[in-house]
Order: C-alpha cells, then sequence, then structure tokens
C-alpha cells in the first residue's frame, strides 16, 4: 500500500475510524497553535506581557510542526495495518 493515498483512509471500517480519531487530534492541534498564536498577539499589545506572548508563540509553532508529523505517523500507522496479501501481490507483480 502506497503512503498518501486517499483511498487508504476509507478501505476498511478500522481504517475509517483510524482516519477520524488522527483528524480529531489534527483539529485540535490546529485549532490549539492558532489560539496560542492570537493569544500570543494581543500580548504583544503591553511590553509586560511580551515574554509570555513569545512562549505563546513559540508553542504555536511546535504545534503547528505536530501536524505534518501527526500525517506522517497516521500513513506508518496505516502501511502497518496494511493487508500484507495485497503488499505480497504487488511485490511480486
Amino acid at each position: 500500500m502506497p503512503l498518501f493515498q486517499p483511498e487508504n483512509a476509507t478501505a476498511t471500517p478500522r481504517r475509517r475510524r483510524l482516519y477520524a480519531i488522527y483528524e480529531l487530534v489534527y483539529t485540535a492541534i490546529d485549532l490549539s497553535a492558532a489560539l496560542l498564536f492570537i493569544v500570543g498577539s494581543v500580548m504583544f499589545f503591553s511590553d509586560a506581557w511580551q515574554t509570555p506572548g513569545t512562549w505563546c508563540f513559540l508553542v504555536g509553532s511546535i504545534f503547528f510542526a505536530f501536524k505534518p508529523t501527526l500525517r506522517v505517523v497516521r500513513e506508518i500507522h496505516f502501511y502497518r495495518i496494511g493487508d500484507l496479501e495485497d503488499l505480497a501481490k504487488r511485490a511480486r507483480g
């Protein structure tokens, strides 16, 4: 099974459930990162809050870095639960 193929997400009921879980986590990370950037931006209006605002930007950036990492982890997970018989057929021919 090739990685990053849209049909991987819906091939079986197990994969559909797994895909839904990964998408929920992905969306939660995305929302958290966006909120941290908004809060960090507001904090920068005050000199006293610039250091916590900088931390919000850093944590938000880390969350944004989790997004592609999570997609790669999901694809590896799909690959590992793939149908080994199909993989063997593709390897032979």
